[in-house]
């Protein structure tokens, strides 16, 4: 009998014993996943403040696909000055067929034409014949009125040299609203205009963009000077004052490769910028700062921060 009762007890320990043991393995499995360590994920690079600047309008795109890197009133319209000498580049590098080794003559009117309005001049001496390559360095790098001149009168269509100019500005347009700039206007070839010359920071770095593919605009717009030698009325050789770009960054700015400086009592002091660094280039605008050297820091401050959203 002692031995049945005894027998019972054993069976029943076991029985506990096993049973005990099942729930704790159950409660270790269901607690298991809250006791796992949680994967460590790196935290994402915090993106740099972006920079503050004078001038009233701001923008800088990754020129590889026009990504935004950076806007401050990109739509707003303002004027120009002589970043409108852009698209007067744009505009005869457009041509069909163009012969850059073509030879313009200057004329009086483009002379007396800075002299009353006290533009810019990249001082073309009347009867010289200059080729259309070296209007375009005059364009841009002293950012001559005088050239400008000359290149609408020579690429303008019309009877008159009034409806010359008036055509070369008509192509101004019409390449504007090719390019998708919606807030561009343009009455003038060389910036001074009557009123109705304007653009954004938005418009005017997609047009540079767009500019910038071209090979001679780009070995243009980088060059910080260039001698030009022009033919004389009697047919002798000219060497011309070197001409200097007026964009400070070339040279300053570790990988600039232009684009093009304006200004007037309007527009202030404007720029469009452009450099490259590891394949990778920024390109920009700044419109309305307060002083040459302000436009700069400005630019340099947008292309630092540009870079800085590639990585």
């Amino acid at each position: 009998m002692i031995d049945v009762i005894q027998g019972a007890r054993l069976r029943r320990a076991v029985v506990a014993a096993l049973t005990g043991g099942a729930v704790l393995a159950t409660g270790a499995l269901a607690t298991a996943p809250a006791q796992a360590a949680a994967p460590v994920r790196a935290a994402a690079p915090a993106r740099a403040a972006a920079p503050s600047i004078v001038a009233k309008g701001g923008f800088v795109m990754d020129n590889a696909n026009g990504r935004s890197l950076y806007t401050k009133a990109a739509d707003t319209k303002r004027a120009t000055g002589s970043t409108t000498k852009i698209m007067t580049a744009k505009v005869v590098l457009s041509q069909p067929k163009l012969n850059l080794d073509a030879k313009v003559t200057i004329q009086m009117a483009y002379s007396d034409y800075i002299v009353s309005k006290n533009a810019s001049s990249a001082r073309l001496i009347v009867g010289d014949k200059v080729t259309v390559r070296q209007l375009l360095y005059g364009l841009m790098l002293p950012s001559g009125c005088d050239a400008a001149y000359a290149l609408a009168d020579r690429f303008g269509t019309g009877r008159t040299r009034a409806a010359r100019v008036k055509s070369f500005i008509g192509k101004m347009n019409s390449t504007a609203k090719s390019l998708g700039m919606k807030n561009t206007r343009f009455d003038s070839f060389d910036g001074i205009g009557n009123g109705k010359n304007h653009s954004t920071p938005r418009d005017l770095t997609k047009l540079a963009s767009s500019a910038m593919k071209s090979s001679t605009f780009r070995t243009i717009v980088k060059t910080r000077k260039y001698t030009a030698r022009t033919t004389t009325k009697k047919g002798g050789t000219r060497t011309m004052a070197p001409w200097t770009n007026t964009n400070t960054l070339l040279g300053s700015y570790s990988g600039a490769i232009g684009v093009k400086t304006g200004s007037g009592p309007e527009a202030k002091y404007c720029l469009v910028f452009a450099a490259t660094r590891k394949g990778r280039t920024v390109i920009g605008t700044v419109l309305t700062s307060s002083s040459s050297a302000q436009r700069a820091k400005d630019a340099t401050k947008l292309m630092n921060h540009g870079f800085a959203g590639l990585s």
